[in-house]
């Protein structure tokens, strides 16, 4: 089986887990300030410096390397996003979850970044833009504070995914290697649930 199918079969029922998180749906009806957003902004913040910096430190590995992708990268959208939402670039307020997941991303090998990068960009690319429009219709965000969500330096996001796939299913993995890449892309949506759990008890709520 290509490993791109492998990936999205193994992570098939997690994936609605995190889809229908209690943070997650409330932020999709709208019922949360902007800073329940602003405060999630801040975790990416934690989660994507931690796994764009481990990208750089396997930026000449031969499997690792060819994934590490400039136009994917999120954190300088990031930044100017939590400035512009009045979050703290500086210090941001990560939960212990969102510490242990960033940990994990730093300790990660060649096959488990992968694995996070998987899960991570092309769950932004596509579920993400769900999240991108909700902040222009609910909170007329548009611009800073929004940037997250353009992946408009990639070009064509259907090409860009067959590009991605062939990434995936061209790594030279054997059967137990690509074994470890699945179960750690399960790992990858269970740690983010663990954060969104997080984010619904610590998120401010609607007055």
């Amino acid at each position: 089986m290509p490993l791109s199918t492998a990936l999205r079969e193994a992570t098939m029922v997690v994936h609605e887990r995190a889809h229908h998180s209690t943070y997650m749906a409330a932020l999709l009806a709208g019922e949360l300030p902007i800073a329940g957003y602003t405060l999630l902004a801040e975790q990416y913040l934690g989660i994507y410096g931690a796994l764009e910096a481990r990208g750089d430190e396997l930026a000449d590995d031969p499997v690792a390397g060819p994934f590490v992708i400039d136009e994917l990268r999120r954190l300088p959208a990031l930044l100017r996003d939590v400035e512009a939402l009045g979050g703290s670039t500086a210090a941001p307020r990560l939960l212990p979850e969102t510490e242990a997941y960033a940990a994990r991303l730093r300790a990660a090998d060649p096959a488990r970044f992968v694995a996070h990068h998987y899960t991570r960009y092309l769950g932004d690319l596509a579920g993400g833009q769900v999240v991108g429009k909700l902040l222009e219709k609910t909170y007329g965000i548009t611009g800073a504070g929004a940037l997250f969500y353009d992946f408009s330096a990639l070009g064509s996001p259907s090409r860009f995914r067959v590009r991605y796939r062939a990434l995936l299913d061209g790594a030279p993995w054997d059967e137990i290697e690509q074994r470890r890449v699945c179960d750690e892309a399960v790992r990858a949506f269970e740690l983010n649930i663990t954060v969104l759990d997080a984010m619904a008890a610590a998120a401010p709520k609607a007055a």
